[in-house]
């Protein structure tokens, strides 16, 4: 893969993927999703796409909302843990199925369904943030963002 950092050779594209950024952030504010919900989501799809750069920052995120050493040591197998709320599952659930839509058919069921804990309001800005998260880790992992303790 290129080592081309394509934010820094076309600005212009990842200006407006900041403001798209913005615009799902405000759309989970609106629908009463949590900030600690929110970057539960980033850090869940991210481990499915491999991220360290994003892993590194939104795990560092949920730490400042909250979040806990057990819980984030978990995540990646939530499903078998009593850590996650119904609505955190359901979030959960969508990062999932949105991240991993070409495989959407092979997904283990999780036994959760997202309709019915969530809102439709709620639905929608968890899958804004999970496409945002997406596009987030393929910036990051395609530009080879550093990763460095």
């Amino acid at each position: 893969m290129s080592h081309v950092n394509i934010g820094k050779t076309y600005p212009a594209p990842y200006q407006a993927m900041l403001a798209f950024a913005g615009t799902a952030a405000e759309a989970g504010a609106d629908a009463g999703l949590s900030p600690l919900l929110v970057e539960l989501v980033k850090v869940r799809a991210s481990q499915l796409n491999g991220c360290a750069f994003c892993l590194r920052m939104h795990a560092a995120d949920a730490v400042k909302h909250g979040e806990t050493a057990d819980r984030l040591a978990v995540l990646a197998g939530w499903w078998e843990s009593q850590y996650f709320s119904l609505e955190e599952q359901a979030a959960l659930v969508i990062a999932e199925r949105v991240t991993l839509i070409g495989d959407h058919g092979r997904l283990p069921d999780r036994g959760i369904t997202p309709e019915d804990v969530l809102t439709e309001k709620q639905i929608a800005a968890v899958t804004w943030l999970v496409v945002v998260i997406n596009s987030w880790n393929r910036i990051a992992i395609t530009s080879h963002y550093p990763v460095a303790p």
